[in-house]
């Protein structure tokens, strides 16, 4: 009898163990963070498009291969520089650590003002699917890591790169393209204005 809970015990702490190592998991330990409108700092105001500072501008531009005047975005890319290096942590949402899904909430809500959900699985039911060739800066790319399909997000930049929290190398941009990489991108899109579109249903 002992012997019997203790393989049951065993066997359920397998199954937490690989519901945990993925970055997309549905479970989080910090549950107040699951949700994008508790204890987050969103929303900014409405959406404005600003210069960048030309510090910024000429270093991701060089990261990139593109002209300094491509670098337009000044939102964007302050977000992605005081979050850069930021190491990453399951369930995170701060700078001591931060993982991928939680990564694109808060650039979603601080960057583009828009609220998503929590985790890659759900983030991926808010987006208007796109062919890679149409991507925009802004637009998430969903990749299948670890045989779990939507088990990976970032947010797409330009000429070729996103912006992601790696379980390696923590917040950082990475080429589409790359070895290692690409092989397992799956799906893309523009994140859908929820709050547009529910506006508009209920008229």
């Amino acid at each position: 009898m002992i012997l019997s809970r203790y393989h049951k015990l065993l066997s359920f702490t397998a199954v937490i163990l690989i519901l945990l190592s993925s970055c997309s998991h549905k479970l989080t330990p910090r549950k107040t963070n699951t949700d994008a409108s508790v204890n987050l700092p969103v929303l900014r105001g409405p959406y404005v498009m600003v210069k960048p500072d030309k510090e910024i501008a000429q270093k991701y531009a060089i990261l990139m291969g593109v002209n300094k005047s491509d670098i337009q975005n000044g939102r964007l890319y302050s977000f992605i520089d005081e979050w850069y290096g930021t190491p990453y942590r399951l369930g995170g949402l701060d700078k001591d650590g931060v993982d991928c899904s939680g990564l694109v909430l808060l650039l979603q809500a601080q960057v583009y003002d828009q609220s998503i959900p929590r985790t890659c699985a759900t983030q991926v039911n808010v987006i208007k699917r796109k062919y890679e060739e149409e991507l925009k800066e802004g637009d998430l790319v969903f990749f299948d890591f670890d045989g779990k399909q939507f088990s990976h997000v970032g947010v797409y930049l330009q000429n070729g790169y996103f912006v992601h929290a790696s379980t390696r190398k923590g917040v950082m941009i990475a080429r589409l393209h790359d070895n290692g990489i690409y092989k397992y991108f799956s799906r893309a899109g523009s994140v859908i204005d929820t709050l547009t579109t529910s506006a508009q249903s209920t008229k």
